[in-house]
């Protein structure tokens, strides 16, 4: 896993990532976090969402995902259903759904440079030390880094 300081919707607008994946909790609201800036950001990307079924908890550990063309280039946007839901205190990333959206993000788009956030390790009350290993073990052998949030 590289690391990188910066935000990650920028990196990719600017080229350096291919895809980039995010965390979603199964109500397709992407009201908060980076979620509500990829909504904002990438339309396309809240659509794919809402084209999922709200509130199922079968989602957990799939993605959907769209594209979008900036300028020359096209990047890749995916909605990783990482935690049901999205209320209260406590943990509320499943991290084995964190290793089934990776398994997914490793299979679809494999040979491509992949960005992320510290998924589930904000709103998601998650550890990121936990998470990071996850991402790790199925992205092996693949190009992909952590942007640790930087404005």
């Amino acid at each position: 896993m590289k690391h990188l300081p910066g935000d990650v919707i920028q990196l990719a607008r600017a080229g350096t990532f291919e895809v980039i994946v995010h965390g979603c909790n199964c109500f397709c609201t992407m009201g908060a976090g980076i979620a509500k800036t990829i909504k904002q950001a990438f339309p396309a990307a809240y659509q794919a969402d809402l084209a999922t079924v709200t509130g199922d908890q079968a989602k957990l550990g799939t993605i959907s995902f769209a594209e979008a063309f900036i300028g020359d280039h096209k990047v890749i946007i995916v909605n990783g259903y990482t935690q049901y839901h999205f209320k209260g205190p406590g943990r509320k990333v499943d991290y084995d759904a964190v290793r089934g959206v990776f398994a997914v993000v490793k299979s679809q788009f494999s040979g491509l440079r992949i960005g992320y956030p510290a998924i589930g390790a904000g709103l998601g009350g998650g550890d990121w030390k936990i998470i990071s290993r996850i991402i790790d073990a199925e992205l092996a052998g693949e190009d992909h880094t952590f942007v640790q949030y930087r404005a």
